[in-house]
């Protein structure tokens, strides 16, 4: 396991950086092969610029919910200040961002679908980087007695938390991926269940890993995070479900 966090820095930035890199190639693709060329430069231009502002600022907004503590000891000491960041504020910032441009350039047409895939290989390939860098990343797991702990570096075995993630967004895609058929009846819907499915593992799944600074119920930043965007946005899903579960026309 890497011991320097400079080292550490480095490999889980290539990582980040190989995931940023799959999962646009793989969009690009997925756009190519439904048509999404016909979409207007200006259009397509506005739509990726709201993606990624909406993603970088709540990437940055949810890493400081999750550890205001490092903010505290910048202001009160003068500590340096270390900017993480927060997948789930990516994900939400980057919704947020792209709803935004959609109605400032009146295109109604959902573009989530294409994203599911893409977005499940980046952050499989995102978390090998948060595993190799182990102690040095916030996202290890909680000490365990279970026969697959694996030692970071600590002599204490531990939940292998970035690869229970990886096991749970691949099974999740070949789910979707599976049923793809089926739920492109209702635009949108693949990208909503991803979404809420992955809120919900985060939720639940992060019980695994240390909480650096705990809020109401001992829950950290993210997971109250999750929990209240789920609670916002379930009722989209659940609308977008019902529609599908309708009778089709004959």
């Amino acid at each position: 396991m890497i011991e320097s966090a400079s080292t550490a820095a480095t490999v889980h930035g290539a990582f980040e950086f190989a995931a940023m890199a799959a999962g646009a190639e793989l969009y690009r693709r997925a756009r190519q092969r439904h048509g999404m060329a016909r979409m207007s430069a200006r259009g397509t231009f506005v739509l990726m610029a709201g993606l990624l502002i909406g993603a970088a600022l709540g990437n940055k907004l949810v890493f400081l919910i999750e550890r205001p503590d490092l903010w505290l000891a910048f202001w009160r000491d003068g500590a340096p200040l270390r900017l993480g960041q927060s997948l789930v504020g990516g994900l939400l910032g980057g919704l947020i961002g792209i709803e935004l441009a959609k109605a400032l350039t009146r295109q109604p047409a959902s573009t989530g679908d294409l994203m599911v895939l893409p977005l499940a290989a980046g952050i499989a390939i995102g978390r090998v980087g948060c595993f190799l860098a182990g102690l040095h990343d916030d996202t290890y797991g909680l000490p365990t007695t279970l026969p697959w702990g694996v030692d970071l570096g600590d002599g204490l075995a531990r939940h292998p938390s970035a690869f229970y993630e990886i096991a749970f967004v691949g099974a999740l895609a070949v789910l979707l991926h599976s049923r793809r058929e089926r739920l492109a009846e209702i635009a949108g819907l693949q990208f909503k269940l991803f979404l809420s499915a992955y809120l919900g593992w985060r939720l639940f799944g992060d019980l695994l890993k240390p909480v650096r600074v705990p809020y109401a119920l001992e829950l950290s930043g993210i997971q109250w995070t999750c929990l209240i965007a789920l609670l916002l946005y379930v009722p989209w899903l659940a609308r977008a479900s019902a529609q599908l579960h309708r009778p089709r026309p004959t």
